[in-house]
C-alpha cells in the first residue's frame, strides 16, 4: 500500500514480528530482514498481500460474495484471466458538486481498499497460475511466485529500495519508491 497511514501501519505491524525475532538466539547479529530470510518466514505485509491473492482467486471461482464488485475479463491467452481496476470516479455520486467534494483523502482510501489492490496484485500473476482451477496448486504456485520478490517491509531507520509490495517490485524493481503501489 502506498500513504503514509499505510506505511505507518505497516511499521507499527512489522515491529512486533521484528521485536519477537531479535529476541531469537540464533539470530543474534542479524538484522530484520536477514533474519526472515534465515527463519523462512515472510513480513507481514507480505503475508497480506499473499492473503489478498488466494482471496482474489476464491472471488473468480466464484466460493465468494462478490460484493465488492471486482470483475475479471475473459480468459487472455496470454494473460490469463486480468482483473478489472475501479475508478473512483465510477463510484461517486453523478451531482457535480458531490464530486468535487472528493478530495485527495478519499482517492487514497479508495487506492488502498481490496477492490484496487486485489485486482492490481492479481493482474502480476503469470497466465499459468491466475489460470489455475485447483486452489491447493494455486497456494504451492503462488508461495514459488511471492519467493521471486525480495521481501524487505518498511522499518523505521532502514534505507529501502521501494514500499516492498509485490506491485512495486513487478513495476519499479529495486528503484526508490514513487507510491504508486497498491
Amino acid at each position: 500500500s502506498s500513504g503514509i497511514n499505510a506505511e505507518y501501519g505497516i511499521q507499527a505491524l512489522e515491529g512486533v514480528q521484528r521485536t519477537f525475532t531479535a529476541r531469537i538466539e540464533e539470530c543474534a547479529g542479524m538484522d530484520y530482514w536477514q533474519r526472515l530470510q534465515y527463519l523462512k518466514i515472510t513480513s507481514l505485509q507480505r503475508r497480506r498481500e499473499r492473503f489478498i491473492l488466494l482471496h482474489m482467486w476464491k472471488v473468480r471461482q466464484g466460493q465468494v460474495s462478490k460484493d465488492m464488485n471486482v470483475k475479471f475479463s475473459e480468459e487472455d491467452g496470454r494473460l490469463g484471466y486480468q482483473a478489472k481496476t475501479p475508478s473512483l470516479k465510477h463510484v461517486l455520486p453523478e451531482d457535480p458538486e458531490k464530486r468535487r467534494r472528493a478530495t485527495d483523502v478519499h482517492q487514497t482510501i479508495f487506492d488502498e481498499s481490496f477492490a484496487v489492490v486485489g485486482p492490481k496484485l492479481w493482474n502480476l500473476l503469470p497466465a499459468h497460475l491466475n489460470r489455475e482451477e485447483d486452489f491447493s496448486k494455486f497456494k504451492v504456485g503462488l508461495s514459488r511466485f511471492l519467493a521471486t520478490f525480495p521481501d524487505e517491509p518498511p522499518v523505521k531507520g532502514y534505507t529501502r529500495r521501494n514500499d516492498n509490495s509485490i506491485y512495486s517490485w513487478a513495476k519499479y524493481g529495486g528503484a526508490v519508491a514513487t507510491g504508486d503501489g497498491p
